[in-house]
């Protein structure tokens, strides 16, 4: 299947279309070679909005195609590790799409069921793999502690061996706390970096600026913010506001990486009719949380071609039309040479 077969899946009609859709849209995804980030943005916004309405079989269906997948959406496959292990084990045992961060998130959340899952992935983080084994034995720490106290009343001669010994060993549940301090030294490392990636955006000074503006009610305040934290012209963000439904502003403040409460505060205030009830709130809320960022930068560089295209436009008759003066200057030259000779 094409490519091409791939996008039309999206847009059939056919009776019973959320469970054959969610398979068939997997299915078309999984047999393209190299999918674009467009073609895995639109397989997000077609599979998460109908998650909940299909069977747990072809929710297992899923999981099981996409762990074979190499370049599965993120957003769905995090998803799927979400459900119980009988439907996200192959992802939690195979996908690429789950990094480390997430596996450790995954057991935190989920427990023994997904950690022993996890413990089956070949090259599995040292780390994860010790604190799997602490989860699995926590009888080692917690049981036999009270047990070894219960000989309280025998003579200290014969304690001394024992105590001897256990110098040698590691205390009890020194394995797990180990196990422990690495696994947050590990999600310091994934805080830094997040931190990291947030402070290359100026994220907190355009949120004000266009929360502001947009709060005014004057249109042409938010629409220069907006220009200005996109890096298009006033025409173009102009034109994102300009429509009837919010999808162009919504894919431009995902690609800002605002969170999914302060892009709703600016788009409520720029479009406040398209929220009635709370569900237009709530289907506001998903679109957004399922929108991929890769897709929204890609329609941000999109506009700012067109911003070019048309910098380009402009200037040309401008630079034809000097041209044209400056030859017919050039023909009239020698006329007018041979006129004063005359």
């Amino acid at each position: 299947m094409s490519s091409s077969d791939f996008r039309q899946i999206a847009v059939r009609t056919e009776s019973g279309k959320a469970e054959r859709l969610f398979r068939a849209a997997v299915s078309a995804f999984c047999s393209l070679t190299r999918p674009s980030r467009r073609e895995i943005g639109q397989l997000e916004d077609l599979t998460l909005p109908l998650f909940d309405e299909v069977s747990v079989e072809s929710r297992r269906y899923v999981a099981a195609a996409l762990s074979e997948c190499e370049y599965a959406p993120v957003a769905l496959v995090r998803r799927l590790c979400e459900e119980p292990v009988d439907i996200a084990a192959p992802l939690l045992i195979r996908s690429r799409a789950v990094s480390d961060i997430d596996l450790i998130a995954l057991i935190g959340r989920h427990g023994l069921p997904h950690a022993r899952a996890i413990a089956r992935r070949k090259d599995l983080n040292p780390t994860i793999a010790d604190l799997i084994r602490a989860l699995e034995r926590p009888t080692l720490v917690s049981v036999r502690n009270p047990q070894m106290q219960a000989p309280a009343a025998e003579p200290a001669e014969a304690m001394e061996p024992a105590k001897d010994n256990a110098v040698a060993q590691p205390p009890p549940g020194a394995a797990a706390e180990n196990a422990r301090r690495r696994l947050r030294s590990m999600m310091r490392t994934g805080d830094e970096a997040l931190a990291a990636k947030v402070d290359a955006f100026p994220g907190s000074d355009t949120y004000v600026k266009l929360r502001e503006t947009a709060l005014t009610g004057n249109a042409a305040f938010f629409q220069t913010a907006l220009a200005d934290a996109l890096d298009i012209d006033f025409s173009t963000a102009r034109s994102l506001v300009a429509n009837q439904n919010y999808a162009a502003l919504l894919a431009a403040l995902r690609s800002l990486d605002l969170s999914e409460d302060r892009a709703f505060l600016i788009t409520v205030a720029v479009y406040p009719n398209l929220f009635p009830h709370p569900q237009a709130i709530r289907a506001y809320l998903d679109r957004y949380r399922l929108l991929h960022r890769d897709v929204a930068l890609d329609r941000v560089r999109g506009w700012k071609a067109e911003t070019l295209s048309r910098m380009v436009r402009d200037t040309s008759p401008a630079n034809s039309d000097s041209r044209k003066a400056s030859n017919s200057d050039e023909a009239l030259a020698p006329a007018l040479r041979a006129s004063s000779r005359k």
